[in-house]
């Protein structure tokens, strides 16, 4: 029997090298976190359009960071798919998320036209190794908090697509924007997912995709390294080595206060474990 064809395609912004992906299956659409500027999200709606010929269409939102929902309402009737902590969210927390897209929009005179609101979620994703099946399409969903506490990986079986969200980049060190031993537990993770499934591809949330299986695990191991290493000089205070472990990196008067904030987090956290 013959498997389903899967095509994907990626898209990506202009503002911070963020990839949309939507990959077609011979059952369905996904779209994966469309993004950022309105025509960008008109691109990735047209796309959506042009190809679907009647497959139902699936919106994957790997996790709460506002310009990855932002182009949530240009989708409207697509089943919303997150981590069951994305649709449990806080009114307080999704009011302030929809404040940092109106913000954005403000800064930049952008208008969009569909609603900007937080999107209701039809699938909740709570476990790790938790399927959807669609036909003869597979999904695979593994929690992956760290860098936010929402954070969902996706495997598109049997194409092998792994949809990251903001990990295992390639211009990007770990943004730990949660907990750094919860995205050490998702690294980890990571390297399981390379061992129970073939993976053809890794969509990251930023940078390049990648189907070099040896390169994924590159990215891996460099980015547990860096959390281990910052934890290391934070407890020892090291100020000017902490500064050093980005020297060369690219993007440095952004991804320097990213640094910055990973090491007030880290402090903050052997401050917490002392005290307890």
């Amino acid at each position: 029997m013959e498997e389903p064809r899967a095509k994907a395609d990626l898209f990506q912004s202009v503002l911070y090298k963020t990839n949309a992906a939507v990959i077609a299956t011979d059952d369905l659409v996904l779209v994966v976190d469309p993004c950022w500027l309105p025509d960008e999200v008109e691109r990735i709606r047209a796309h959506v359009g042009a190809i679907r010929a009647g497959r139902p269409v699936c919106l994957l939102l790997t996790h709460s960071d506002f310009d990855h929902i932002l182009g949530y309402g240009a989708f409207p009737g697509a089943a919303v798919i997150a981590s069951s902590r994305f649709a449990a969210k806080p009114e307080g927390e999704r009011n302030r998320i929809l404040e940092e897209i109106r913000a954005f929009d403000d800064a930049y005179y952008l208008d969009r036209d569909y609603p900007v609101a937080y999107p209701e979620v039809d699938r909740a994703i709570a476990g790790d190794g938790e399927e959807m099946v669609i036909g003869g399409t597979r999904l695979v969903f593994y929690q992956s908090p760290g860098h936010t506490p929402d954070g969902l990986f996706a495997i598109v079986e049997p194409a092998g697509v792994w949809i990251a969200g903001d990990y295992l980049s390639d211009v990007e060190f770990p943004i730990i924007d949660y907990d750094s031993r919860r995205y050490e537990e998702t690294l980890a993770k990571a390297e399981t997912i390379l061992a129970r499934h073939r993976v053809s591809l890794l969509v990251p949330g930023h940078g390049t995709a990648t189907s070099d299986i040896e390169e994924i695990r590159r990215r891996i191991r460099r980015d547990a390294a860096y959390i281990r290493r910052l934890r290391e000089l934070v407890a020892a205070g090291d100020g000017p080595a902490i500064d050093a472990m980005i020297d060369g990196c690219p993007y440095p008067r952004n991804l320097r206060e990213c640094h910055r904030k990973n090491r007030e987090r880290i402090r903050s956290e052997l401050g917490a474990s002392r005290d307890g």
